[in-house]
């Protein structure tokens, strides 16, 4: 069975919502789930999923959630090669500030600087339109895995 990563970055809790609300599209599509709160670089670099998908929020002046950045860390301090990574990214951000959707962005940036294929567009999910990030986020993935062909036989 093919195997989703979901790296989960939140504050106050909208990211894993997120992910919990689109875990079952996958499993649906022919995925094994796994949602990752506090990932570690070995989850990343070791357990080498067939994809990942990140749901980050933004916190601060662009920050990383606190449980995130030990994470993001990690891959700034080791640089792997992750040129085997395909992900997709879902951002969740507030547009009432200059920094809106700053940590996706960033770990978009630095997943790609390292290698990682990002697979279709980003979802930037603004919290000034949206009050519940998962409506935007689950058509969204119900149309990524389309678009993608991410099905699984």
């Amino acid at each position: 069975m093919s195997h989703l990563n979901i790296f989960v970055g939140t504050m106050y809790g909208g990211a894993l919502d997120v992910a919990e609300q689109v875990k079952p599209l996958f499993e649906e599509a022919g995925y094994q789930v796994e949602i990752r709160e506090q990932p570690t670089l070995e989850v990343l670099t070791e357990h080498v999923s067939d994809l990942a998908l990140f749901c980050v929020s933004t916190t601060g002046n662009g920050d990383f959630p606190g449980d995130f950045v030990p994470f993001v860390r990690e891959l700034q301090a080791q640089s792997p090669s992750l040129v085997a990574l395909c992900y997709g990214l879902v951002a969740l951000g507030d547009s009432s500030y200059e920094t809106f959707c700053g940590a996706g962005r960033s770990l978009d940036e630095l997943l790609e600087g390292l290698g990682a294929t990002r697979l279709g567009e980003r979802l930037e999910v603004d919290a000034m339109e949206t009050f519940m990030a998962d409506d935007d986020a689950v058509p969204w993935a119900e149309q990524w895995i389309e678009a993608q062909q991410l099905k699984v036989d």
